[in-house]
């Protein structure tokens, strides 16, 4: 005789959606980065008169309009002019390499003569994620080195014309350092033939501004400033911790994940987005590097010519924390839409939401708090939590303060869960007897919905909720709260590094796995402390292996320990609640009884 599969009670299949859901979002967050709401396709054919700038690769190499074809060089500009059109440049050129230490007291900047490019971008107020934390330096000289391309080198259409801009000694005024912002540095060279200028304008923030120009024979050549060799924290790169290209245009921010860029061939070769953009850039999870339009204000569109974007990816084998792995280096390049000098502003630095606010245009945008529903609440969370740690200057202990006062705001919602689990262990008899009469039919006969049906009447006819009967309601209700915790956690740079007891970094997964242990066992005494509102024993069973479902998936899959932290004090703070129900108005010894 076959044996009838019985049906789960609401109970079981809120928790199990729950745990479910919990799982997705882990899974989610173990292989993919969260990346802002909207994309851009890639690999777009630019505008005819819009020239995609040439890397320096070998000669005959075109820049790409899409992954399959090649778009000719419009720059008619960066050919040899004829002989006599214009009368030579003098010669300017420096004897030997030299390299020149700009700080201020956020960032220490080396400059290099040769190409004029940025050899390292150090951001004195953070570490990196390695074993040993060292400054962070966002420049990524290992890949920049191999690539023989550096943050800040030109890019023309003509490949020898390219190298020897990047290659070529510049004069630089002043010639010695360390300088102290503020300052202004110029990078100056000429073969006669070839005139190349920039001028980088340091301050007290993390702005600097920057022009730049290429003539030829006296005329302007279409020219583009790019940051090669990747960007970032090159110890975190793992799974979600990969550098984006981001920009925005329209007012919509647009984002382009490692995986959209380059070509499967991994060869160096540009791909453009023929908008108008206010800002463009490359950012890892908490810092970015932006090139923001000239004429870019406070709010509205951007008053001047705008940037055009191109970006590329080239693989690199590269050592993270004493292990080799292949990590895809993002690179990108700004320019104009017609040859001329340029004018731009580069933001480097953290993605500090004071900070961004404080920008020309703001760029809070860029700190992604996660999908459209999930980032008001991300907000919210965040600015509930700063609040606090004015108060308790510790990140993990604040988030034990906001954990509490939430579970407290949704105690009236567990005392009407509580009450109608005491109407429903009443109810279990004539339930159960329901469950007898239908318990022959199999689960596709069409009389199992009467049962359905019963049992919605008897719950109806007494005013209980099978939802808040399961003592559901609350767990459920927490969801959206788990989700922008998630978000938030994940895109606050003040979480970034944050200590809390053993915990090293509140933003990343718990080094020791205490929390998803400690997180476990609280979910099952919370289980056992609440009343059972299932008469059978497997159901019964069932839902006890529920915390320890929740508790491997968060070792296999880890979350943030900041989000494990939240849930594990919320299970503390439920299960007080609980006792105090239980003693207070404790379920009566009948209800037990009348189930036999």
């Amino acid at each position: 005789m076959t044996k009838e599969r019985k049906e789960l009670p609401y109970e079981a299949r809120i928790l199990i959606a729950f745990v479910l859901s919990i799982g997705v979002m882990a899974i989610w967050g173990y292989f993919y980065r969260p990346t802002p709401p909207q994309k851009a396709p890639t690999g777009q054919a630019a505008p005819a008169a819009q020239p995609a700038p040439q890397s320096a690769t070998p000669a005959g190499t075109q820049p790409a309009a899409t992954p399959t074809q090649t778009a000719t060089p419009a720059l008619d500009s960066a050919k040899p002019a004829k002989v006599g059109a214009a009368p030579a440049a003098p010669t300017v050129q420096a004897a030997q390499e030299t390299v020149l230490a700009v700080e201020n007291g956020d960032y220490s900047v080396l400059l290099s003569n040769r190409g004029g490019v940025v050899k390292s971008w150090k951001l004195l107020q953070y570490k990196d994620s390695a074993k040993k934390p060292e400054t962070l330096d966002v420049v990524n000289a290992e890949a920049a080195q191999a690539f023989g391309a550096w943050p800040l080198s030109i890019s023309v259409a003509d490949t020898e014309l390219q190298k020897k801009l990047n290659e070529a000694l510049y004069d630089v005024t002043p010639s010695a350092g360390p300088v102290k912002a503020p300052a202004e540095i110029v990078f100056r060279w000429s073969d006669g033939e070839t005139t190349a200028t920039k001028r980088l304008r340091f301050d007290l923030t993390y702005v600097v501004e920057i022009s730049s120009s290429v003539e030829r024979n006296g005329q302007p050549v279409e020219h583009t400033l790019a940051w090669r060799g990747g960007f970032g924290d090159r110890a975190a790169y793992a799974h979600f911790d990969q550098t984006t290209v981001i920009y925005r245009t329209g007012g919509v921010l647009h984002a382009l994940a490692p995986g959209t860029l380059g070509n499967a061939e991994n060869r160096e070769q540009w791909f453009p987005q023929p908008e108008k953009m206010d800002y463009a850039g490359i950012a890892d999870r908490y810092f970015a590097a932006v090139f923001i339009a000239d004429g870019a204000g406070a709010g509205g569109p951007v008053s001047g010519p705008g940037l055009l974007l191109y970006h590329s990816k080239r693989d690199h084998k590269a050592t993270v924390n004493q292990k080799e792995q292949t990590v895809p280096v993002a690179e990108i390049a700004v320019g104009l839409p017609s040859a001329g000098p340029m004018d731009t502003r580069l933001y480097v630095g953290p993605k500090d939401l004071d900070i961004l606010a404080r920008q020309r245009p703001p760029m809070t945008d860029i700190v992604d708090f996660g999908w459209d529903w999930v980032e008001p609440i991300s907000k919210l969370l965040f600015a509930f939590l700063k609040w606090i740690y004015i108060y308790v200057p510790n990140w993990g202990w604040s988030i034990i303060v906001m954990t509490f006062a939430i579970i407290m705001l949704l105690y009236p919602l567990k005392v009407k869960s509580w009450r109608s689990m005491q109407k429903m262990q009443k109810l279990m008899p004539e339930v159960q007897q329901i469950k007898q009469r239908y318990a022959k039919y199999k689960l596709t006969d069409p009389r199992k919905q009467q049962e359905q049906q019963e049992m919605m009447a008897v719950y109806k006819k007494h005013g209980v909720s099978p939802l808040g009967a399961g003592g559901c309601l609350p767990m459920v209700l927490q969801m959206p709260i788990w989700f922008a915790l998630y978000q938030m956690l994940g895109a606050a740079i003040e979480l970034r590094h944050a200590r809390w007891l053993w915990i090293g970094d509140l933003a990343s997964p718990d080094p020791f796995y205490v929390l998803p242990v400690l997180m476990a066992l609280s979910m099952y005494v919370s289980q056992k402390m609440t009343p059972v509102t299932t008469p059978d024993p497997a159901q019964a069973r069932m839902m006890n292996m529920m915390p320890l479902m929740m508790g491997g998936m968060f070792v296999i899959f880890p979350v943030s320990s900041g989000l494990v932290l939240y849930i594990f004090t919320s299970m503390l703070v439920g299960m007080a609640q609980q006792w105090y129900l239980n003693k207070t108005n404790p379920i009566k010894k009948k209800s037990h009884d009348e189930k036999k």
